[in-house]
C-alpha cells in the first residue's frame, strides 16, 4: 500500500527541518509513510509530520529523564505509532522555537547515533542548527 505524500514540494517547515538535520555525520533523509525521515546512518532519530491531521510536526526521541518535562509544553503531544517506544512529537507554527526544535533533534540524535557519529558531531566546529 502506498502512503500519500503529507508534504508539498518546497514546504517551509520541511525545508526548516531539512536544513537542521542535514548537518548531522551520516544524516540521510529517506521518505518512509509518505513523508521524510531523518536518519542516523540507518536509525530513524526524527520523522516530519506526526500524523495527516498534524503535518507541521516532527517526531523524536527525547531524553526519558526529560520527557515527563517536554509532555508539560503544550505543542508537546505522544504520536500515534512511535509513542509507546518512548519517542514525542512538538506541533511547528508561526510561533516555533526552531532553536529548541534544534536542540530537540541534537537529542533524538544523540539517543540513536553510533559511537562514531556522536564523536564525528562532537568534534566538528559549531555550526547553527536552527
Amino acid at each position: 500500500m502506498e502512503h500519500p505524500q503529507l508534504f508539498e514540494p518546497g514546504d517551509p517547515v520541511l525545508e526548516r527541518l531539512r536544513a537542521i538535520c542535514a548537518d548531522y555525520p551520516e544524516s540521510a533523509e529517506v521518505e518512509a509513510w509518505g513523508r521524510p525521515t531523518f536518519r542516523a546512518g540507518k536509525k530513524l532519530f526524527a520523522l516530519a509530520g506526526a500524523m495527516m491531521a498534524r503535518p507541521h510536526s516532527v517526531v523524536f526521541k527525547p531524553d526519558p529523564e526529560e520527557r515527563p518535562a517536554l509532555l508539560e509544553l503544550p505543542d508537546v503531544f505522544v504520536p500515534p505509532y512511535f509513542g509507546p517506544s518512548g519517542w514525542l512529537a512538538i506541533d511547528l507554527h508561526d510561533g516555533t522555537d526552531w532553536t529548541f526544535v534544534a536542540e530537540l533533534l541534537d537529542t533524538s540524535y544523540r539517543q540513536v547515533a553510533l559511537k562514531r557519529q556522536i564523536a564525528a558531531l562532537d568534534a566538528a566546529p559549531p555550526s547553527p542548527r536552527s
